[in-house]
């Protein structure tokens, strides 16, 4: 028997409800930014989507220890929490090699490895809509990024090399992959240094403007003593000159991501690794925010595994993300927890736009599924953690062994169903929003 869908108005009280838990204290303390986070959720259904993790998991809710797949192991192991198609960049690993890779770990946590793989194939059907894809060739990319996923995992799971499944290089990443790689080695520190800061004295500062907010000597101090803090949480390898430690300036920042908005933040410009001013290194730290996946895991030894929510983003990143950021770490301020890492030269996102011939879009869609089971494979009992002590990449290897064939259904299903679920929220949001609906928000 079929479940009865709500009405628009009844779904739409539902966004509003989802919304006020996810948001309302941000919103409250800073309606402005949201106005702009809200206008980039009402451009498009995918946009909406990624900014609304929030109201995802509270329709996945229900499955989420007893689904297909899913039992005590693969029910709790190191999850992304966003993963969309959008969320995969390149970074430079601490060994100095370019990647490409999942990015943006703000929504990291422990959960079922399918709730990873059902927002990333939402997210195909989504971006497949817009480019006017029909039914069964979405169905098909949706098949390609299972199929790629399992073949990973599986690989991961008995035994393979390192050498057998690298990570996407640019020796070894072909298509808009390599023409990321390629673009992030075309950057400098020193081209990023230029767009921030000027020399002033002999010296590197921040520049005036560009989002820039000057700090009064309190909330300078404040920063400053949350910074000593953080030091505290960096690997003893990761900085090797105490020069480095140095800070020349500090500037505040306003949230202005799609998923950051409310959230204050800070830039702090170093030293560097010499006394040239053209590696000079800007970090950011940030007030990390609450997951959405958390609100939906009632497990108390997960819960309480993490000091603060920047812990819990640090700690997440580097299990999922193999070499991560040598500067990622934590620290509170104002009794917040906080996340730092660089302001990296290196980052360039995946760009969709340009990436429309079929073919194309399916070596990527299986290149993405890959990239997902190594950084599932990545978070177990070799991470260091003990939240997870078991091997992720084995687990979810027998789990779908025990289905091979009802696997890429279920995503397929999922995707198509929760694509046009997304569709019809984001017309219901809009309408809430153009009509002055959202509580706090104003016009």
């Amino acid at each position: 028997m079929s479940v009865p869908q709500p009405s628009a108005e009844q779904r739409g009280e539902e966004i509003l409800a989802v919304f006020d838990t996810a948001f309302g204290e941000l919103l409250a303390a800073d309606p402005a930014a949201f106005r702009v986070k809200f206008r980039k959720m009402a451009g498009s259904a995918f946009a909406f989507y990624r900014g609304t993790a929030c109201l995802f998991y509270r329709d996945l809710e229900h499955d989420q220890r007893s689904g297909p797949y899913l039992d005590d192991r693969t029910g709790r192991v190191w999850i992304h929490g966003d993963l969309h198609a959008e969320n995969f960049g390149t970074y430079m690993d601490s060994n100095g090699r370019l990647i490409f890779n999942v990015n943006d770990f703000d929504e990291a946590y422990v959960g079922p490895f399918t709730w990873d793989l059902k927002r990333f194939a939402a997210s195909v059907a989504l971006i497949g809509y817009t480019k006017a894809l029909s039914d069964e060739q979405i169905t098909a990319l949706v098949r390609t990024y299972a199929a790629a996923y399992r073949e990973r995992i599986h690989a991961l799971a008995t035994g393979a090399k390192n050498d057998e499944v690298p990570p996407f290089t640019l020796d070894t990443a072909d298509g808009p992959l390599l023409d990321a790689l390629r673009v992030a080695r075309s950057l400098t520190r020193f081209g990023l240094l230029d767009s921030m800061t000027e020399i002033r004295d002999f010296e590197r500062r921040f520049a005036p403007g560009g989002g820039s907010i000057e700090l009064d000597a309190a909330t300078r101090y404040k920063v400053l003593d949350a910074f000593d803090g953080y030091l505290e949480t960096l690997p003893e390898s990761s900085l090797a000159r105490p020069d480095s430690y140095r800070v020349k300036d500090v500037v505040g920042r306003r949230g202005i991501g799609i998923g950051s908005a409310g959230l204050p933040s800070y830039n702090i410009l170093l030293e560097g690794n010499s006394d040239a001013l053209e590696n000079d290194v800007v970090i950011y730290l940030k007030q990390a925010q609450t997951p959405a996946v958390s609100r939906h895991i009632t497990d108390p030894a997960v819960r309480d595994y993490f000091q603060h929510e920047g812990h819990r983003t640090v700690i997440s990143q580097r299990a999922l993300q193999a070499h991560a950021d040598p500067w990622l770490g934590w620290t509170e301020l104002d009794g917040a927890g906080q996340l730092v890492a660089e302001v990296s030269p290196y980052a360039v996102d995946l760009d969709w736009s340009d990436i429309d011939d079929l073919e194309e879009i399916a070596e990527v869609v299986a290149d993405l599924g890959r990239a997902t089971a190594t950084m599932h494979a990545a978070a177990d009992d070799e991470s260091g953690h003990s939240l997870v002590p078991f091997s992720t990449e084995r687990a979810i290897d027998a789990a779908i062994a025990a289905d091979e064939d009802g696997f890429g259904d279920l995503l397929v299903d999922f995707a198509h169903s929760y694509g046009a679920r997304a569709r019809a929220d984001h017309q219901i949001f809009v309408d809430l929003f153009r009509n002055g609906r959202i509580p706090g928000l104003g016009l």
